[in-house]
Parts: C-alpha cells; sequence; structure tokens
C-alpha cells in the first residue's frame, strides 16, 4: 500500500486537515501519453486488495493494457481517518468528510502524482458507485467512461436509514463508544458483533439463507453458523469503530446534487462520460427500479440489470455468472 500526502487539505465542510494523506495501490504501467488510467474507488469498510479480484490479464480491467489505481477512501484506517489523525483532529475530533473530499483527493493524486488529464474509466460498486457518479459529476471533462456497480449517485432514503441505523448507532450507541474518544475499540466488539449480524440480516435478499437454497453453502461454508462467523463477523470485527461510524455517515450524506442547488436531474446533466449503470436483482440497498432511474438522468447512459441469487453481495463475485456478466458490462464499455 502506497501512500500519497494531501498537504493541508480543506474539505467540504470549510476544515482544513493538516497533513492528510490518501491511501492507493496501483496495477499495471501508465503509459508515456498518460491516457490509458483507469480509476476504482472502493466500498464502506473495504481495502483496496478487495478490488483486485476484478484485475486480470485477458479481462476488461487488464493491468497489461491499463494503469489501474485502487484509491484508499478516509476513514479506512490506511488514508485519514479518526484512528490515525493527530489532534486536534484524533478520534472524535475528526472533522466531517464527504464522498466529494474522497473525489477531491483522487483528483489531486492523480493529476499530481502522475499529470494524468483524462480517465479511461472510473468504477466502483456500493460506495465505490457513490464516488464514480460524484467523479463524473464533479469532473466531467476528467472521465471518458463510468460505471456504477450496484449503487446510485446518491443513496435513497431507505439505504440512509440503513446506513444510520445498522452501521452508525449500532456503535455510538454504546456506551464505552464516549462521543469517538473510547479508550479501547475492544470494547465496542460487542457492537461490531451486532453490526455484523444485522448486515447478515438485511443484505442478501429474502430466500438466501432459506432450506433448499442456503447460498452460504456455495461460497464454501460448512454450516448457517459457520458463514456467519467466517464471512459476516470476520469482516466487521477487525474495523476500528470510529472509522466505520465516518465513512458511514460519509456515504449517508453523499449527494452530487450539491453542485446543482440541489437538483439531481441538473447535476448528472453535467456528465459527458460514456455511463453504464449495472443493478442486482434482490438488492435491497440499490434495487434495480431505482438504477434504471438513476441511468435515465445521464445521458449516453445503458441500464443492465443482472439476475443474481446473492443481490447486493453479487460483487463479491461469489458466483461465476455474476463476474462473467460484470465483466461483459464492462468489457462493452471499454470496447470502443
Amino acid at each position: 500500500m502506497e501512500i500519497f500526502n494531501l498537504g493541508n487539505f480543506k474539505l467540504e465542510c470549510g476544515i482544513t486537515l493538516p497533513n492528510a494523506v490518501i491511501s492507493y495501490k496501483t496495477h499495471g504501467t501508465l503509459n508515456a501519453e498518460k491516457d490509458n488510467a483507469i480509476l476504482f474507488p472502493c466500498f464502506l469498510g473495504g481495502v483496496p486488495e478487495a478490488l483486485e479480484s476484478y484485475i486480470g490479464e485477458g479481462r476488461p480491467l487488464d493491468p497489461t493494457k491499463y494503469f489501474i489505481v485502487l484509491p484508499g477512501n478516509f476513514g479506512n484506517s490506511i488514508s485519514s481517518s479518526p484512528s490515525n489523525t493527530a489532534s486536534p483532529f484524533e478520534k472524535g475530533a475528526f472533522p466531517e468528510v464527504l464522498i466529494a473530499d474522497d473525489i477531491n483527493a483522487q483528483y489531486k493524486l492523480l493529476t499530481e502524482l502522475w499529470g494524468i488529464t483524462e480517465l479511461q474509466l472510473v468504477l466502483g460498486w456500493s460506495v465505490g458507485a457513490l464516488q464514480t457518479f460524484e467523479m463524473a459529476t464533479r469532473y466531467p471533462s476528467f472521465v471518458k467512461r463510468a460505471a456504477s456497480i450496484a449503487g446510485a449517485p446518491r443513496p435513497s432514503p431507505w439505504t440512509q436509514l440503513w446506513l444510520k441505523s445498522i452501521i452508525e448507532e449500532t456503535i455510538t450507541s454504546n456506551e464505552h463508544y464516549n462521543g469517538g474518544f473510547y479508550q479501547n475499540a475492544s470494547l465496542l466488539q460487542g457492537s461490531l458483533r451486532r453490526q455484523a449480524h444485522l448486515t447478515a440480516l438485511t443484505l442478501p435478499p429474502i430466500g438466501f439463507y432459506r432450506e433448499g437454497q442456503e447460498c452460504w453453502k456455495n461460497i464454501g461454508f460448512s454450516s448457517f453458523e459457520d458463514s456467519i462467523i467466517r464471512f459476516w463477523e470476520a469482516f466487521w470485527l477487525p474495523q476500528d469503530p470510529g472509522d466505520l461510524v465516518t465513512q458511514a455517515k460519509k456515504a449517508r450524506l453523499a449527494d452530487p446534487a450539491r453542485l446543482a442547488g440541489g437538483d439531481i436531474e441538473k447535476a448528472l446533466a453535467r456528465i459527458t462520460a460514456k455511463f453504464a449503470v449495472v443493478a442486482f436483482t434482490g438488492d435491497n440497498m440499490f434495487p434495480p427500479a431505482e438504477g434504471k432511474i438513476d441511468a435515465s438522468r445521464v445521458a449516453n447512459c445503458s441500464f443492465t440489470e443482472i439476475t443474481s441469487i446473492y443481490g447486493h453481495l453479487a460483487t463479491f463475485g461469489m458466483a461465476s455468472e455474476d463476474i462473467v456478466a460484470i465483466d461483459n458490462v464492462l468489457a462493452n464499455l471499454l470496447k470502443d
């Protein structure tokens, strides 16, 4: 993992974050013309390594052809976060950050470190898709193509409530949280375990655990209990609680309409990139019906609904047919 120093970085909230940093990984080589770059931002709670399964020679995200940048997000415990920032912005005093701040930091990374003037593609899923829309809206001439996978320009009211109640409030309601100034993250392990159980309940589609279907069997778990412990708890328990609260609040407040006086249609009309919106059946976080509306608001945009038994989890690549379907969308997007 590499670190880029952003210096004194002014946030959208008006506060300047001293010695701000953004983490990143790269695959491939930037060519002499600097016109083969792809940006692939991450999802909530994730790190760049989690996206590497989509990258491979002979696939759309081919590192022998493209220079692929996987940036970390503010609040991911490696980029500037409550857990690693010095006084006066440590822990609970960490300032409010927005998806727009992530995008401004990524733009600074790409343009100042490498001198990139155009991205061949920006793509992401879930919170990565929020970033995709923000980049394509905020820097339209910088983005040639974009793909939102299981995402949206901004979360729906249902998804905002999910982020607040299941991610934020399971942590902030813990007596040991202390406004973010907890003495030891282990004191909040019970909250993270509950968070794991609630996400296991709400993220998969109805029927995910149904007798006779039991999707956990397809992804290598020996029992229902085994899948809860080794998938859901294993994902959430290593996270820093305050960093998760920062990420969830940032995702909940995502809204490129800020660029157009609160008018989302006017904001999305700023996009000039060739765009693809991809949604999965059974995805409660970003339902296909809502994705179709988002796609209709973007010029030169295709919409693809992928039938999957995994809903929002499909983009983890749990089924080979889902991986193929996503690769096909990206291949079509990049072919011209």
